[in-house]
């Protein structure tokens, strides 16, 4: 009679200890996984909204262009080879900023290595 008594109580803990253990692997997965992607998706979104007229793009077929045109879902981007229609989705990242800023890196870095030299 004692011992079914202590493996009843052992059963129940362990049971507990069992769903505390899920609980946390979904909480590390929650950090880890989910909320990453959630992140990223906010933030493609936000990319696509944010897209204006001239702003130099690639698309995630590679194709490189300037965009000429917005409308609600769809861009048209001029390229060398003319202008092409894409859905906004099909817009990897802008270039305009991410050129601008290497050039700006590239101008500041000569006059830095030529006040180090004085």
């Amino acid at each position: 009679m004692i011992q079914t008594i202590f493996l009843q109580a052992g059963a129940q803990g362990g049971g507990m200890s069992m769903l505390l253990m899920f609980g946390g692997m979904f909480v590390i997965m929650y950090f880890f996984m989910i909320r990453p992607q959630q992140k990223k998706a906010k933030q493609e979104k936000q990319f696509q909204t944010d897209i204006k007229r001239g702003d130099q793009v690639v698309t995630t077929s590679g194709i490189h262009g300037k965009i000429n045109e917005i409308n609600d879902d769809s861009v048209v981007i001029e390229t060398g080879a003319g202008k092409i229609r894409f859905e906004k989705a099909a817009i990897s990242r802008e270039l305009t900023a991410a050129r601008y800023a290497k050039s700006t890196e590239k101008a500041e870095k000569p006059e830095k290595a030529v006040e180090d030299k004085n």
